[in-house]
């Protein structure tokens, strides 16, 4: 092998020293680049604890905030509960209140009708009882003790009043009761 010309020399010199300056501008660019992987790693890194904090802390106030929910939905159920029963006995109530509401309206609808039998039956009294003069017998007096019709027995029974007003006055005039409750 015969030995290589100063040209051959200068030239692979030159090419050696080019291949040396890429391989140097290489490893500063490697070098540079693994910085920026390390760099992205580390802010990675942290954007990662970062991001665990913010879901521990969401985490810690959902958990919270269900946990308060379930509370205020258990006093609403109590609360539920309670007025349900409120109702019932309201309800229950309401219907003995109809009841007695419609015990006094049939009252006020016979009212009338017991007014005017008073008022006959003391129209009654006031006359007195019928003398038949043609048969003076005991057996067709209207005055025996058997009987409640009577005017002894009517002014003394007290079934027939409305009211304590009734009971006080023992001679009763042509007046028809009124009919107010």
């Amino acid at each position: 092998m015969s030995s290589p010309s100063p040209v051959q020399i200068r030239e692979a010199n030159a090419h050696l020293a080019a291949l040396h300056r890429r391989v140097a501008d290489l490893e500063q660019k490697l070098e540079a680049a693994e910085n920026t992987v390390r760099e992205q790693a580390e802010s990675l890194i942290r954007k990662d604890e970062q991001l665990r904090a913010t879901t521990q802390e969401i985490t810690e106030n959902k958990d919270r905030e269900i946990s308060y929910l379930h509370e205020k939905l258990y006093q609403s159920e109590e609360s539920i509960q309670k007025l349900q029963h409120m109702v019932k006995e309201k309800d229950s109530l309401i219907s003995q209140l109809q009841h007695r509401c419609q015990l006094l309206d049939n009252i006020c609808k016979s009212r009338p009708l017991l007014d005017s039998m008073l008022a006959q039956m003391a129209e009654a009294e006031r006359m007195g009882p019928v003398i038949d003069l043609s048969k003076p017998t005991a057996d067709t007096s209207l005055t025996d003790g058997d009987s409640n019709c009577s005017p002894s027995g009517l002014s003394n029974h007290k079934d027939f009043s409305l009211s304590e007003d009734d009971v006080d006055d023992q001679e009763l005039d042509g007046v028809v009761f009124g009919t107010t409750v």
